[in-house]
């Protein structure tokens, strides 16, 4: 009996950390190469006349209006069909965008399937964890979540190094082999899934709590899309600024790139750790700080250095500023589950917006400024000085009302 029970063990963990390897797959696929394998390629795009800056930009803002829709429709396609059978067909579209855009098409062809690989990177990052994390026990989902995410960070770095090479054979090979790199991880995700029928190890939760959220809360929304606009400058412009903008080509353009994927492979350890010392509001307000400096750095100095520090600061926070964020709702959203839930995925859908609304606004003021790159990471600085200013003013007033609450009482 208790062999059988080892087996059964044994069987279990197998199985979790085969999901596990397929959430880092479907994150891989659809945030590190959909969405940032292309920020190496925009000035190759323009160097070989496929696309002028201002349309290379714009399809970049694409992608992250793809993603606010997918983030937006993925609970309702799998409402319609088993997540395991989304999640396959999201990293299969994914993966027909790299061979789609091996040829240079039209600007509408280009968009819509920039478009299509957004919305499949949003479905992806929405339904992976919690498909995977379900199916896996307490003791073991932060590490499992962890590498789950990791994805993005080593899709980066993937990219980073990838392309450069790659592009020694023409951009139609470049896109092809992004391609072929997708459809490995696909398939090797594709078995990886967890079978619905096998039932999470927690019973599901019942239906979202519907109560009104507490200001700090609402304030966190508006907070978390403010810092998805303040990183925009460096996902979408770093590698054509040092490319193009600085003179320094595409591979000291993808070294940096590099860099920002290593920050992103480390960053929600880091942050993590942060947060274990001195809380999830101080260290948000850390990182408002942190990414601040690092998003103005580039408009300030252009050296080597100070170039690296703002690249691996930045690459950092973009998956580290998750936790951070999470963790913070988890402690301001109602007690219940289904409550937090709602708020995550609120939270979620802010984060999306606006990353999609300042990666358009940002591509309209680079089209008309010409070489506008200092104000761009200056108007990505100033997004995360002002989530600063919400926060602590915020906090301020909750804690004036917290004081006045108890004067009355007394």
């Amino acid at each position: 009996m208790r062999r059988a029970n080892l087996t059964s063990d044994s069987g279990n963990r197998v199985q979790a950390w085969r999901a596990t390897l397929a959430g880092l797959c479907a994150t891989l696929v659809g945030i590190g190469l959909a969405r940032f394998a292309y920020t190496p390629l925009i000035p190759a795009l323009i160097a070989a006349g496929w696309f002028a800056p201002a349309p290379a930009a714009y399809l970049g803002a694409a992608n992250l209006a793809g993603y606010l829709a997918g983030a937006l429709l993925a609970r309702r396609m799998a409402a319609h069909g088993s997540a395991a059978a989304v999640l396959r067909t999201m990293m299969a579209v994914a993966t027909a965008a790299f061979f789609a855009c091996a040829a240079p098409l039209p600007f509408a062809w280009f968009f819509a399937w920039r478009f299509a690989a957004g919305v499949a990177g949003g479905g992806l990052m929405v339904l992976a964890a919690p498909t995977v994390l379900a199916h896996v026990p307490a003791a073991r989902r932060g590490l499992a979540g962890g590498a789950i995410f990791t994805g993005v960070g080593l899709g980066i770095a993937a990219s980073g190094t990838l392309v450069p090479l790659l592009l020694r054979a023409g951009l139609s090979a470049t896109w092809c082999g992004l391609g072929a790199l997708a459809l490995v991880l696909s398939a090797l995700a594709s078995g990886g899934w967890p079978d619905a029928r096998d039932g999470p190890v927690a019973a599901p939760a019942a239906a979202p709590a519907r109560s009104r959220p507490l200001p700090a809360l609402r304030a966190l929304y508006v907070e978390y899309a403010l810092n998805a606009a303040g990183l925009v400058p460096h996902m979408v412009f770093l590698v054509d600024f040092v490319a193009r903008g600085l003179g320094r080509g595409l591979e000291v353009g993808a070294q940096h790139w590099v860099l920002f994927g290593v920050g992103a492979v480390v960053g929600p350890m880091v942050t993590g750790y942060m947060a274990d010392r001195i809380g999830f509001a101080g260290a948000l307000r850390v990182a408002f700080v942190v990414q601040a400096a690092a998003i103005a750095l580039p408009s300030l100095s252009t050296g080597p250095v100070a170039l690296s520090v703002s690249s691996l600061v930045a690459g950092a926070f973009v998956p580290g500023i998750v936790p951070l964020v999470l963790g913070r709702v988890l402690e301001l959203a109602p007690a219940d589950e289904p409550g937090r839930r709602a708020a995550w995925s609120l939270a979620t859908a802010a984060f999306a917006l606006g990353q999609a609304a300042a990666a358009y606004g940002f591509s309209f003021l680079f089209a008309r400024a010409g070489d506008g790159y200092a104000m761009l990471f200056g108007l990505g600085a100033g997004a995360l000085v002002l989530a600063l200013a919400i926060d602590v003013a915020v906090a301020a007033l909750g804690d004036r009302t917290r004081s006045a609450e108890a004067k009355w009482r007394a």
